[in-house]
């Protein structure tokens, strides 16, 4: 029998886990098949627990255990608007996997890298059931972390797309979006004025603010036009909640997790959800019916897509000999 003294644990740092070279199609389908599990009930997640140490900055706990991928562990990440003033990222976080059978600890990542990746491809996967197929036009207001992988994991889904109108409130952070994403992924990049310049004609749209629980929200009802999927993956920091409402479905990727947002004070003025992410994946709700249909889908970012994906970085890096073995 191994002792205590003798497990390791594997130390992957987001070095480590960016250098296994990681395509976003890839964490796409992982992401999606987290949530075709999650529909059919094959998963367990409880609303992640938070504390607010200033404003509107935040470190939630955030355990899943799925089953049918013989994954199972814990996200502790943090979200502070106010870092960019210190150079530091919003978000940051550790990790940790556990063996399903022990329930030991088997490995600690860095977790900036799986969140910015997992979140975009939350958004593509629900653009796959919600959004256009023939999509053209991405408005993506907030041209930070989000704003770059949320547009990569749309590419990856949407296949027409030609076209994509950017703001960011810093114009620095719009003219390096501009120039990188141009360039990594062949489109039509053009940066825009103002949020209605984004919106106005889009078919799709990523809104990628800071997330604040009392917001000031300035898209209009009259903005979006038909046929428009909308993510927005700042929760509703952008959008006036008359222009929630005039959706025809308003779908998210956790009910639980949203009634327990709206328990703590966010979400004061929003639609009855039509579905969530897990019901659309698992067939049991049809998604987008007619092409006229405009839809919101409010991720809120969930830690199954976490440990599926963390789960796929750790056997990649024990097959790759990545990271650093620990002693418990």
């Amino acid at each position: 029998m191994i002792s205590l003294s003798q497990q390791e644990l594997l130390y992957l740092s987001r070095k480590d886990v960016e250098e296994l070279g990681f395509r976003m199609d890839e964490i796409v389908r992982a992401v999606e098949e987290a949530f075709g599990h999650k529909g059919r009930g094959d998963v367990e997640m409880p609303p992640k627990p938070g504390v607010h140490p200033s404003g509107d900055a935040f470190i939630h706990a955030m355990p899943a255990y799925l089953p049918k991928m013989s994954a199972v562990g814990i996200k502790w990440v943090s979200g502070y608007p106010e870092n960019y003033k210190r150079n530091l990222p919003y978000i940051s976080g550790l990790l940790i996997l556990n063996d399903p059978s022990t329930g030991l600890p088997i490995s600690v990542m860095d977790a900036t890298w799986i969140t910015a990746m997992r979140t975009g491809a939350a958004t593509a996967v629900a653009a796959k059931y919600l959004a256009r197929q023939d999509s053209k036009i991405v408005g993506i207001i907030g041209c930070g972390v989000q704003g770059r992988s949320n547009l990569e994991a749309l590419h990856t889904v949407l296949k027409d797309l030609e076209e994509v109108r950017a703001y960011d409130i810093f114009s620095s952070n719009l003219e390096r979006y501009v120039d990188e994403m141009r360039a990594k992924l062949g489109l039509t990049v053009k940066a825009t004025s103002g949020p209605r310049e984004v919106v106005e004609g889009a078919d799709v749209v990523v809104t990628a603010g800071p997330i604040l629980k009392h917001p000031s929200p300035v898209i209009e009802k009259s903005w979006a036009k038909e046929g428009v999927f909308a993510s927005p993956v700042d929760f509703d920091s952008y959008w006036k909640p008359e222009a929630m409402h005039m959706m025809n479905k308003f779908c998210a990727d956790d009910l639980e997790q949203l009634e327990y947002y709206k328990s703590v004070g966010y979400f004061q003025d929003i639609p009855r959800v039509y579905a969530d992410l897990g019901e659309l994946v698992a067939g049991k709700k049809p998604g987008r019916g007619r092409d006229e249909e405009r839809i919101m889908s409010m991720n809120l970012g969930v830690a199954i897509e976490d440990i599926a994906v963390a789960t796929r970085v750790y056997d990649a890096a024990k097959r790759k000999g990545a990271g650093k073995a620990l002693s418990l």
